[in-house]
C-alpha cells in the first residue's frame, strides 16, 4: 500500500552533501591494521553471536521476523525527496585504532534476550488523529513546543508514523513533512525526515543520496547493501526505481569500479542463501578455497571471495570463519585485510562480521560516527533510526561490552539540544 503525498512534490533536490571529495572511503585505506584479526581482544575477535544457532535462542530476530513480512509500508508516493543540510559529515576521519591499541570486545554476547529487539515498539491504544492534533498544535502559535513532537515520534513505530501522516493530511489538508521541515532546522530536521520515512524508503533515499553529485560516499552503499536481508534488498531495489525513476544496479555499476563493484552488483540481487542449518562439509571446502585464493597463493582470487561471501548465509560464513581458523591458524578477517585494501576490503569485512554478530558491527559504526573531534551525525542518525525497531537493544547492549561506556552516554556528550532529546528517547535512555 502506499501512504498518501508523501514524500510531498516540491521537496528541493538532492544539494551535494556530503562536500564532493569528503567520505568518499569507507574506511579509509588501511583502515584496520590488527594484525590479530578484527580487532584484538584477550584471543578472541569479533564476539560471536549468541550459542545456540542463528536465530532463535540468541537475540537474533526469529527467522521471516526481521522484519516481519510485510512489515515494510509501501514505497511512498513519487516526488523527490527532502534534501539533508549541507556540510554534515566531519572532514576528520575515522581513527584507525582503538584507544592504546586494545579493543574491549565482548568475548561472548550472554546478555542478548528473545523477544523485541527493538527499542520502538508500536505505541498501545494508538489514535492516528489525536496524535496528528497533538502535533498541530505543537506548531502552531509561537515557538514550536519540542518536546511535545519528541514525545510522539519518540513512541510511536514507523508504521504507526505513516498512519500519523495521513490523518494530518486528511484533517488539515496540510501536508505533516513540511509543516515540520517549516518548524524544524538542521540535524533535528534531518532526524525526524528520516523517522517519517518508510524504512525501505529510507534505505533507498540513503543509497541515492550516497551516489548522487560529485564523489560517493562508499561507506554508505556498503553498510545498507552488506547487512541487510534478502527481502529488504529487493524492497530497496523495487523502491528505489519507483521512487527515482532509475535502476539501482546501473547506478552502482556508473558510480564504483573494479571488484568492489561486483561485489556491490552481487549483493543488490537480494539472493544470498537465507537457509538456517550449517552444512560443516561446505564450512571445511569453502575455507580451503579460500586459503587456496588468498593466503595459498601468490596474488588473490578475487571471484572466489565475492562468490562465498555474497551467497552462502551468514550462519554458514560463520562457520566458514570457523573452520577457516582451525585450519589456517589465523583469522578470515585479518586474511581479508591482508589481500584486500580500499573498498572492496571494507565491503568483504562488513560480511563477515554481520555473519559473526550484526549489532557489534553497527555497534562500532555508531562509535566510530562520534568518536574524535565532529560528529557524523548522518551516520549516526541512519544507524538509531534503520535498527530502533530490529536490534538496538542488542546494539546498546553490545556498545557497553565493547566500549565501557553507554551508547546514551556518548550521545549526549556528543549532540544538544531537541536533536539530543529525540535520540535519546528513541535509543531508550
Amino acid at each position: 500500500m502506499s501512504y498518501p503525498g508523501y514524500p510531498p512534490t516540491g521537496y528541493p533536490p538532492f544539494p551535494g552533501y556530503p562536500p564532493a571529495g569528503q567520505e568518499s572511503s569507507f574506511p579509509p585505506p588501511g583502515q584496520y591494521p590488527y594484525s590479530s584479526g578484527f580487532p584484538p581482544v584477550g584471543g578472541g575477535a569479533y564476539p560471536p553471536a549468541p550459542s545456540g544457532g542463528y536465530p532463535g535462542s540468541g537475540g537474533y530476530p526469529a527467522p521471516g521476523g526481521y522484519p516481519a513480512p510485510g512489515g515494510y509500508p509501501g514505497a511512498p508516493q513519487p516526488g523527490g525527496a527532502p534534501s539533508y543540510p549541507a556540510g554534515g559529515f566531519p572532514g576528520g576521519q575515522i581513527p584507525s585504532q582503538y584507544p592504546g591499541g586494545q579493543a574491549p570486545y565482548p568475548s561472548q554476547a550472554a546478555a542478548m534476550t528473545q523477544g523485541s529487539q527493538g527499542t520502538i515498539r508500536p505505541a498501545a491504544n494508538f489514535d492516528a488523529m489525536r496524535d496528528a492534533e497533538i502535533l498541530r498544535k505543537a506548531m502552531k502559535g509561537f515557538g514550536t513546543d519540542e518536546q511535545a513532537i519528541v514525545d510522539i515520534v519518540a513512541n510511536r513505530s514507523n508504521d504507526q508514523r505513516q498512519k500519523i501522516k495521513a490523518a494530518f493530511k486528511t484533517m488539515y489538508g496540510k501536508d505533516l513533512i513540511k509543516d515540520l521541515k517549516s518548524e524544524l532546522s538542521g540535524n533535528m530536521e534531518e532526524l525526524i525526515l528520516a523517522l517519517f520515512m518508510p524504512a525501505t524508503y529510507y534505505d533507498a533515499w540513503s543509497l541515492r543520496n550516497a551516489m548522487k553529485g560529485a564523489g560517493t560516499q562508499e561507506r554508505v552503499l556498503i553498510e545498507i547493501l552488506c547487512t541487510r536481508t534478502n527481502q529488504e534488498i529487493r524492497e530497496i531495489v523495487r523502491c528505489y526505481q519507483s521512487e527515482f525513476g532509475r535502476d539501482l544496479e546501473k547506478d552502482i555499476r556508473s558510480d564504483t569500479s573494479g571488484h568492489f563493484e561486483r561485489l556491490l552488483v552481487s549483493m543488490c540481487q537480494g539472493n544470498r542463501d537465507e537457509n538456517q542449518n550449517v552444512n560443516h562439509q561446505l564450512a571445511q571446502e569453502d575455507a580451503q578455497r579460500l586459503y587456496q585464493a588468498g593466503e595459498g597463493r601468490l596474488g588473490t582470487d578475487e571471484s572466489c571471495f565475492n562468490m562465498i561471501l555474497a551467497t552462502r548465509s551468514f550462519p554458514q560464513l560463520k562457520a566458514t570463519m570457523e573452520a577457516y581458523s582451525r585450519m589456517a591458524n589465523r583469522d578470515l578477517l585479518s586474511s581479508v585485510g591482508r589481500e584486500f585494501s580500499g573498498n572492496v576490503e571494507s565491503g568483504l569485512k562488513t560480511i563477515l562480521q554481520c555473519a559473526l554478530n550484526r549489532p557489534a558491527f553497527f555497534a562500532e559504526r555508531l562509535y566510530y560516527s562520534m568518536k574524535g573531534a565532529g560528529t557524523d551525525d548522518s551516520t549516526l542518525v541512519r544507524i538509531v533510526v534503520t535498527r530502533s525497531e530490529i536490534d538496538l537493544v542488542q546494539i546498546k547492549q553490545i556498545f557497553s561490552q565493547m566500549y565501557q561506556k553507554t551508547l546514551g552516554t556518548m550521545i549526549a556528550s556528543d549532540t544538544s539540544g531537541d536533536y539530543r532529546r529525540l535520540l535519546l528517547a528513541i535509543v531508550g535512555q
